[in-house]
């Protein structure tokens, strides 16, 4: 592992924060621009201009046609990418480390002068409305966009990254350009780069390309969300599968007690030996896919579990899963379990940092969310800390029948799931 002292950070005076991690036995360079804005900070009637913003500086700079920033990446084998989240946007690309001034040239040319031409809203509001249609169309993923819309009704959180058909079609390029000069802002950007590189290079491409960029205004979050408990049955018969997520509150991103929550997860359904797949997929064969996951957030957040089964088997399935919950409130973890699944989340989390791309992310969001760089040291060191009655605390805090959600989606003929199937 890197040391602490192989990451710099430095502000702009216009409020830009940059970070870097050198890591010389590497031949490549990753470095992103993100946002602090994501889908969270729309208004209702803006709900996917987020994405929409982020696909739409793709089109064309003033510098730049489409397919010259298509170009320039390829010319120095570059692998240009971004997405957008709840709480954040990214524009990345990885190149070898001879390539880095001009990959961030372009990096920075996309974020500062998208020209946002009328025809080019026009075609890319039919393409963004084929994605939400592939949504549409993947159960597995439509199920936890309902579930998410329900669980957070009436806060952007609930909303839709990609936004709907109605609100896309209603982005013109006056709309783009206002939220665009609202969001895409020196204090309200992070510049985030790993690999072999030497940090005051990188202070000295920002600042040649976004020091002289005004500082803006921060963005602000919407109201800490409230969650909404329902049971949400949609029926959709030309399914052959039932898909279920049941969802429960969780911690957030920066709680004290997140890492006794990350070992209550892992063990619920992290991996292969995890009691979910091991009791669902393997001792009953009753699902092919069954996990958990966390949902993090800067305020809040939500631990989910999914399966996909026959309707036959969805409550079957779902008593399955709440039984777990149960035995998770009443039962202290066992030595043996409590070792494996600490093992697992620290080799996870180690393995999944050996890219520069994935340390660049890393670096990004350690920065927006705790303010500084988190070694894997300590991330280990907390893991360790975590006792069984530490998971036995978060879970019966967590695992309340009062506060489970569920949505199931798909042929439901005879699967009778209601609230009193939530007991535990």
């Amino acid at each position: 592992m890197l040391s602490e002292a192989a990451v710099r950070k430095t502000t702009l005076d216009n409020g830009l924060t940059l970070v870097t991690e050198e890591m010389p036995s590497v031949r490549s360079v990753s470095v992103g621009i993100w946002l602090r804005t994501g889908s969270r900070a729309e208004r209702a009637a803006e709900n996917g201009i987020t994405h929409f913003l982020e696909h739409m500086v793709f089109k064309g700079t003033h510098k730049r046609t489409a397919e010259e920033i298509a170009r320039s990446a390829d010319s120095i084998g570059g692998h240009l990418d971004a997405f957008t989240a709840k709480e954040c946007t990214s524009f990345s690309i990885k190149v070898l480390d001879e390539h880095l001034p001009r990959a961030f040239e372009v990096l920075a040319d996309l974020v500062k002068d998208p020209l946002l031409r009328d025809e080019h809203v026009a075609k890319e509001s039919q393409v963004v409305q084929e994605e939400i249609k592939m949504v549409e169309d993947t159960p597995d993923d439509l199920v936890h966009e309902i579930f998410t819309q329900s669980y957070w009704r009436n806060h952007p959180l609930g909303r839709p990254i990609l936004g709907t058909r109605q609100t896309v079609r209603s982005f013109n390029r006056k709309r783009l350009f206002r939220y665009f000069r609202r969001h895409y802002t020196p204090c309200n950007m992070l510049v985030s780069a790993a690999g072999n590189l030497h940090h005051q290079q990188v202070v000295d491409l920002v600042q040649q390309e976004l020091g002289p960029v005004p500082a803006g205004t921060p963005a602000v979050h919407e109201r800490v969300p409230v969650a909404s408990p329902d049971v949400r049955l949609r029926h959709k018969k030309n399914l052959e599968q039932v898909h279920i997520c049941l969802g429960a509150p969780a911690f957030p991103l920066a709680h004290p007690r997140r890492f006794a929550c990350y070992v209550l997860n892992t063990a619920l359904g992290g991996g292969m030996s995890s009691r979910l797949f091991q009791n669902v997929r393997e001792k009953r064969g009753l699902a092919y896919a069954v996990f958990s996951g966390l949902s993090s957030y800067t305020d809040t957040g939500c631990l989910n579990v999914y399966a996909g089964t026959s309707s036959a088997n969805a409550r079957t399935v779902v008593q399955l899963i709440v039984e777990e919950f149960a035995r998770l409130k009443s039962e202290p973890m066992g030595d043996e379990e409590l070792r494996r699944t600490k093992d697992f989340l620290k080799g996870s989390t180690l393995l999944g940092l050996e890219s520069t791309m994935s340390r660049m992310s890393n670096l990004a969001r350690q920065e927006m969310y705790f303010g500084r760089y988190i070694t894997m040291d300590e991330i280990s060191r907390e893991v360790e800390a975590v006792t069984s009655d530490d998971v036995l605390a978060v879970a019966r805090e967590l695992l309340d029948r009062k506060r489970l959600a569920l949505t199931v989606l798909g042929p439901l003929q005879g699967a009778g799931i209601a609230r009193s199937d939530l007991a535990c």
